[in-house]
């Protein structure tokens, strides 16, 4: 394989660690005792996680613990979509073991969670583990978006654990897959299968966090890629002065990333999916705050702009909310006979004949094009695949709609082009920042830490993350301190609850103290690309999101 220079010189990039686990193995001691809850629906959680509820927050320090050198073995998953920094969790994995022990192993499951009940698995090695360090992507293993949920896959996983003589099983992923592997851990204590189960915490989204995972890996890399391309349209923008860009961002469930780019790059409007729906705003609603920004810079001459949307969006619409959650339970209960079907026209009859009459006629509205995508295929958890609706589309018809309107009115003069864009994928697995390759590694030695010292059913948690590295603090959180009951395929099941974005929070104030004024002026920022090396305050600097939040604390 050829490689490019800058993989060549990343191959050498020592991530830095919290000042716990640069210590010895037998010097790192864990400690915790004050029993934890469920975020909510508590009753109900803990009759689901008998074993592992309550159990207490963990945190390392120095001091004297011998059983930390013993030799492990170790199964890692890559579960769920690409984040960068993955490789560099299981590097930091791998180091952690060695650390405590030269005759431990890692055991990689190839492509997710179906790696480990089928047993699709490599021992990860040192000339395989280097060869991945402080690159994006998930390629090392694989990931996959498979669920262990039924009786034989559970089986089917524990036999594997036996086989191989497991100590434990890492599983990387997001919200979901840290559900899955909480259900993974409650079924080996229950069935005494003396195998660990730790979650790290990843999803570029940003909505897997709380007090004590102040970040999903992924979040800082993705956001910071995504703010270079769009400081790079705005720029655009402003030189041809005559298309107003409308880009979708990712983030599924939260505005995280629209959020965070708003605050790096300043765009002329940024939605936030959680205000819309705080605000019980329609999606006319919406395309009209849009048309007063449009207009208003018209008016000065200034037929150009940029408006940022987040993927979720069109959930958090009320009525749309309402429509996708009945597409929802109505496609699971009626999925036989919906298979059934191989023309697009009859799919959106039988559904449109399904749904009361209000969401009928809010459906039958709707372009062709935009009908088909609410109904495609699910994801594995049951939902609607957001990223594949083209709501940026969308509003750009109504907002043209809209203006129109206006021009026959005289209320408007100017021009009106746009340009759509969906930036996603080009941030899931890029080189990762500093903060993420250092964020990363220490997660996957804290993973280590947390199974060498006994510890099941824990989220691997470093905090401390607006200071240096050497300052942050590593432990972990109980999977089940973090879960609530939601509805998944019409039926309530236990999930780890997202973070939306705070409307009272201080990055979202931020935003909203500024965004009246770039709505008229052209308030653009440049963030450029990542920077790796030269001084910290450019190359080491978290999120604008993260910096925000810890400030006042």
């Amino acid at each position: 394989m050829s490689l490019s220079p800058l993989q060549k010189v990343r191959y050498g990039y020592q991530p830095k660690l919290p000042a716990v686990l640069q210590l010895n193995a037998a010097s790192i001691a864990g400690s915790g005792n004050q029993p934890t809850a469920a975020v909510a629906d508590q009753d109900s959680v803990q009759a689901i996680f008998v074993h592992q509820y309550g159990k207490p927050l963990i945190s390392f320090s120095q001091g004297s613990n011998p059983a930390m050198t013993r030799a492990l073995t170790v199964g890692v998953i890559l579960s769920g979509g690409q984040a960068p920094g993955g490789h560099n969790v299981i590097a930091g994995l791998f180091d952690g073991l060695k650390k405590g022990n030269k005759d431990s192993v890692l055991i990689g499951f190839r492509g997710g969670p179906g790696g480990l009940t089928d047993d699709n698995s490599v021992e990860l090695t040192a000339a395989i583990i280097d060869e991945y360090r402080n690159t994006g992507g998930f390629d090392i293993i694989g990931s996959g978006r498979t669920k262990i949920e039924t009786p034989e896959q559970f089986a089917k996983s524990a036999a594997v654990a036996k086989a191989r003589k497991l100590d434990a099983v890492v599983v990387i992923g997001g919200d979901d897959s840290n559900t899955n592997a909480a259900l993974l851990a409650e079924y080996f204590a229950a069935n005494t299968v003396p195998c660990a189960v730790i979650g790290v915490p990843k999803t570029i989204d940003g909505d897997l966090k709380n007090e004590y995972i102040e970040a999903s890996f992924g979040f800082d890399t993705a956001t910071k890629t995504y703010s270079e391309l769009i400081g790079n349209i705005e720029r655009d923008a402003a030189s041809a002065r005559k298309y107003w860009h409308f880009i979708k961002l990712m983030g599924r469930s939260a505005s995280h990333i629209a959020l965070e780019c708003a605050l790096q790059c300043q765009p002329n409007v940024c939605l936030i999916s959680e205000e819309v729906e705080e605000k019980k705003l329609t999606l006319a609603a919406v395309c009209n705050e849009i048309c007063d920004s449009i207009v208003a810079r018209a008016a000065k001459g200034m037929n150009f702009g940029v408006v940022l949307v987040p993927e979720g969006l069109i959930e958090f619409i009320p009525e749309f909310k309402t429509l996708i959650s009945s597409l929802n339970d109505l496609l699971a209960a009626k999925a036989e006979a919906y298979a059934a079907l191989n023309d697009n026209s009859a799919r959106i009859a039988f559904v449109s004949q399904l749904l009361d009459a209000e969401l009928s006629k809010l459906y039958g509205s709707l372009p062709q094009d935009i009908q088909l995508q609410l109904i495609m295929d699910r994801d594995p958890h049951g939902n609607v695949q957001v990223s594949r609706i083209e709501t940026e589309k969308l509003i750009v018809s109504i907002v043209e709609s809209r203006l129109s309107e206006l021009k026959k009115n005289g209320k408007y003069s100017g021009k009106f082009s746009s340009q759509t864009h969906f930036f996603g994928y080009e941030g899931r697995c890029a080189f990762p920042s500093n903060f993420d390759a250092d964020y990363c590694y220490s997660l996957g030695m804290n993973a280590w830490a947390l199974i060498a010292g006994g510890y099941s059913g824990y989220l691997s948690s470093v905090r401390n993350l607006e200071k240096p590295a050497s300052q942050w603090q590593a432990g972990g959180i109980p999977l089940t301190m973090m879960m609530n009951i939601e509805r998944r395929h019409g039926s309530d099941k236990p999930v780890i609850k997202k973070a939306l974005v705070e409307l009272d929070g201080a990055p979202f104030q931020a935003f909203a103290a500024k965004r009246a004024q770039w709505a008229v002026e052209t308030s653009y920022r440049f963030p450029g690309a990542i920077q790796y090396y030269g001084p910290a305050e450019i190359c080491d600097q978290p999120t604008e999101t993260l910096k925000l939040e810890k400030a006042g604390k």
